[in-house]
């Protein structure tokens, strides 16, 4: 059933196994395991990201497409839930409503820059959807009637999701089970639906000419697949889940604004968790998300512990003082990419597929 239920598309890594095992559980018992406001806020930014990256994913990954435009669908699904639920007021319908017209914004944005850019090839492709992404960027500050401008817009969910409903008076387990609960849990729901949705996606036939394309576009055309028609539909489906991705983030924070979803150190952000994780699959979407929320959340916390343990000491102290983190983070990950060039998970499959290569020869012998 697992593996139906993954596509039959299985971490192949016995170690790889344990750390996506360790990240969807810990994911799941967050409220449970880690009762605060920041856990809960980064596991919930780590679920939205998983979305997030694993859609950037079909385009880098599986197409081989470099788009910086990509946060600019993200940006579009956060904007339609916040100007309806500011427009027509805290409900269901107001979500509905807003995230029917991102999808559909999307759509057609995404249809217009593939059709117009995708026969532009490599930086000239990448250059074209940066300048679409900035433009719509200096839109959404510009339109501050609709948008709020710089400042963003703040609006309420449902009854159902706001901080103030309780639904139990006592805490179980030590989790509270209000509104932010249910948010939580509702963010879960729709990152593992999304997820699944889009290994079934890299897993069908459909998938598998978009890695064809990715490995040779010229024998892919050679072959008969129009791999035009193969490119925009895969940008059209990346921006979908992007703005679903968006749509997530609006729900959680209550609050969007330029800053939040459409700056491009966010993009930067995506772009460099997929590289962490590994390209070319939906797994990982998750370490990634996982290890660079979850050490740009806490790495400075652990430094202040640090730097109060070597007070004293010259040039210790100062290497390892909070206002530094920024460094030592950037240094993880170029350690990252160094041992890891295919990516965490990549690496993993390739050290597995080694191992089993190995032992296959040493029975034969």
């Amino acid at each position: 059933m697992l593996r139906a239920l993954l596509s039959h598309d299985l971490p192949r890594s016995r170690l790889l196994a344990l750390l996506l095992a360790a990240c969807v559980a810990g994911l799941l018992l967050t409220p449970f395991l880690f009762p605060g406001i920041k856990a809960l806020n980064v596991a919930a930014k780590i679920l939205v990201f998983i979305v997030l990256v694993a859609s950037y994913d079909l385009l880098l990954g599986y197409t081989g497409i470099v788009s910086f435009a990509h946060t600019m669908f993200f940006g579009i699904g956060a904007y339609g839930v916040a100007i309806a639920s500011n427009q027509m007021g805290p409900g269901w319908p107001a979500l509905a409503v807003g995230t029917g017209a991102a999808l559909l914004a999307s759509l057609l944005l995404s249809v217009l820059i593939g059709l117009f850019s995708l026969r532009v090839k490599a930086i000239f492709f990448a250059m074209i959807t940066l300048a679409v992404a900035s433009a719509f960027l200096g839109l959404a500050s510009q339109l501050s009637e609709f948008t709020g401008g710089e400042d963003g817009l703040s609006f309420q969910v449902p009854e159902l999701l706001q901080p103030g409903t309780e639904f139990l008076e006592e805490p179980c387990l030590g989790a509270s089970i209000d509104g932010r609960f249910a948010a939580y849990y509702l963010l879960c729901a729709c990152t593992v639906a999304l997820t699944l949705l889009m290994l079934r996606i890299v897993n069908s036939p459909f998938g598998r000419v978009l890695q064809a394309i990715r490995e040779n576009d010229f024998r892919a055309e050679a072959i008969g697949y129009r791999t035009v028609v193969y490119r925009v539909l895969a940008t059209v489906l990346a921006a979908l889940f992007a703005t679903l991705a968006g749509a997530m983030l609006a729900v959680w924070l209550r609050y969007n604004g330029p800053d939040t979803s459409l700056s491009l150190e966010l993009m930067l952000d995506v772009l460099l968790i997929c590289v962490i994780g590994g390209m070319g699959s939906l797994y990982g979407a998750i370490v990634g998300s996982v290890l660079f929320m979850a050490a740009q959340a806490y790495l400075q916390d652990l430094m202040r512990l640090g730097a109060a343990a070597v007070e004293g000491v010259p040039v210790l102290a100062q290497l390892i003082s909070p206002d530094r983190w920024l460094l030592w983070l950037g240094l993880l990950f170029v350690l990252a990419v160094y041992h890891f060039p295919a990516g965490i998970v990549g690496g993993l499959r390739l050290r597995a597929a080694r191992q089993a290569i190995a032992a296959l020869d040493k029975e034969r012998t």
